[in-house]
């Protein structure tokens, strides 16, 4: 049996309005999952992971261990807890941090039923569960730069409780082979990732950018609404009354936690929505104009040369005459990408 468990996303798309913006970004970036094998484990054991330039998410779902980024401190994993890697470097995981690594890679194609064992079965102790995310790399930004290298939810998180049920259940489908196992285990795992996402929201430390601003009430109402609505012609008074501020105080405090001004953010938004829809050709140029807030294709055109250096119809003959091969990514990574 294979070691890992590789399929293509359910998600179809991200419209060009939707008012829930972890949704729609999350739809934009299409996430394509892969569920690593369970480890059961008894002591010594010690597992070196790769750089990896997207997303990895695991759970302690028995025992105990350390996770260790290169060139951070080494991190406690308790029954309970989660994590999630942004971008991470190459890491350890391991039940001691004298114990000499080997590669997890190599472990996983040992695994028989979708679980890998380290020692005796007799003497297992830890039970670990993993996966991870590959997002469109013309996209990838909007997540990967707003994520910590390591978020790490801990079994006392209210949110723990739901995360440990997801687990059980995504557990219980790596390791069945019934009809339909590898689309379940899509859904959950992809339930799971955005349960941390939330936990991570709404933990004190508020995280950076558009996820943590989401649960200001001023400045996330008004992320709301932009999203919801990318057609009208949103005024920077508009955006302020929706958030309760003055426009001073909405556009400073929009600002500090997103990195950008609100009508900035718009326009990016905007453009790597456009991007998508010209890239898989499902809207045409002046569908996209109309449906982004323009009154012209010409408008249109000149806000889109300027986010991406390109025309809205360069960019689509460019990408379609690189269409079924791997480098039309790096063509369209090239164009600029929202943060």
């Amino acid at each position: 049996m294979e070691s890992k468990l590789p399929y293509a996303s359910s998600t179809t798309g991200a419209p060009l309005g939707s008012s829930d913006p972890i949704a729609s970004a999350i739809g934009l970036l299409r996430p394509r999952t892969v569920v690593d094998p369970a480890l059961r484990a008894a002591q010594p054991w010690a597992l070196r992971f790769d750089a990896f330039p997207h997303v990895k998410i695991g759970g302690v779902v028995r025992g105990e261990c350390w996770l260790a980024l290169d060139g951070r401190e080494p991190v406690h994993l308790r029954e309970g807890d989660f994590y999630l890697l942004g971008n991470p470097p190459s890491y350890r995981m391991a039940s001691t941090l004298a114990t000499q690594p080997q590669p997890a890679e190599t472990l996983w194609k040992t695994a028989t039923n979708g679980v890998a064992r380290i020692g005796s079965e007799a003497e297992e102790d830890t039970y670990l569960c993993g996966g991870y995310f590959y997002f469109d790399e013309p996209n990838a930004s909007i997540l990967i730069d707003i994520l910590p290298r390591l978020v790490h939810i801990r079994a006392t998180d209210p949110r723990s409780v739901l995360l440990a049920h997801v687990t059980e259940l995504l557990n219980s489908e790596v390791e069945s082979n019934a009809v339909g196992r590898s689309l379940v285990m899509d859904h959950l795992a992809q339930i799971l990732f955005v349960q941390v996402l939330r936990a991570h929201a709404e933990q004190t430390d508020r995280p950076t950018g558009w996820l943590g601003a989401l649960n200001d009430n001023g400045i996330g109402a008004a992320l709301r609404a932009m999203h919801a609505d990318l057609g009208h012609k949103w005024t920077l008074q508009e955006l302020a009354e929706i958030g309760r501020m003055s426009r001073s105080a909405f556009a400073a405090s929009f600002k500090k936690q997103t990195g950008t001004a609100p009508l900035e953010y718009l326009i990016q938004w905007r453009m790597s929505l456009a991007r998508d829809a010209l890239r898989r050709n499902t809207r045409s140029i002046s569908e996209l104009a109309f449906a982004t807030g323009y009154e012209s294709e010409s408008a249109f055109s000149t806000a889109f040369r300027r986010v991406t250096g390109t025309s809205p119809k360069q960019f689509r003959d460019t990408v379609h005459h690189a269409a079924g091969s791997e480098p039309d990514q790096d063509l369209l990574a090239r164009s600029g990408s929202v943060r």
